[in-house]
C-alpha cells in the first residue's frame, strides 16, 4: 500500500519534467527558423543561380526593344500631326481659343506638378 503514493508521486514528477521541457522548447517565438543561418551566418538554400541567355534570346530582346522604341516614336509623331491638323482645320477664332486653352492647361499641369514636388519634399523632410 505504501508504494502506491510513491509511484504516483514519481509519475507526477516525471510528467511534470516532460511538460516543462516541452514548454521550454516552445518558449522562444522568435527563434531562428533556419539552423544553417545560426551555424554559418547565412542560409545555404537560397542561392541565386546566375544564368546566361543564349545569343538568339539576347538578339530577340534587343530587336523587340528597338521595334517598341520605333513604334512609340511613330505614335508620338502621329499624335503631334493629328493635333496640328485638328488646329489647322478650325476657323481663326476657334484656333486662337484652342491654342490659349492648351497653354492654360499646360501651365496648370506644371503648377500641379510643382506643388506635388514641394509637398513630397516636405513630407520627406518630416521623416529624416
Amino acid at each position: 500500500m505504501k508504494s502506491f503514493p510513491v509511484k504516483r508521486a514519481i509519475i507526477l514528477l516525471i510528467s511534470f519534467f516532460v511538460v516543462l521541457k516541452i514548454c521550454d522548447a516552445q518558449q522562444y517565438k522568435r527563434s531562428i527558423r533556419n539552423p544553417e543561418r545560426q551555424l554559418f551566418g547565412k542560409s545555404l538554400n537560397n542561392k541565386t543561380v546566375k544564368y546566361r541567355e543564349s545569343r538568339e534570346v539576347v538578339r530577340a530582346k534587343k530587336k523587340q526593344a528597338a521595334n517598341q522604341k520605333r513604334l512609340d516614336k511613330e505614335y508620338y509623331a502621329y499624335v503631334k500631326k493629328q493635333r496640328k491638323h485638328n488646329i489647322d482645320i478650325q476657323s481663326p477664332e476657334v484656333k486662337a481659343r484652342m491654342i490659349e486653352n492648351r497653354k492654360d492647361s499646360d501651365q496648370r499641369f506644371r503648377d500641379k506638378k510643382k506643388n506635388i514636388k514641394e509637398k513630397s519634399r516636405k513630407a520627406g523632410r518630416k521623416y529624416d
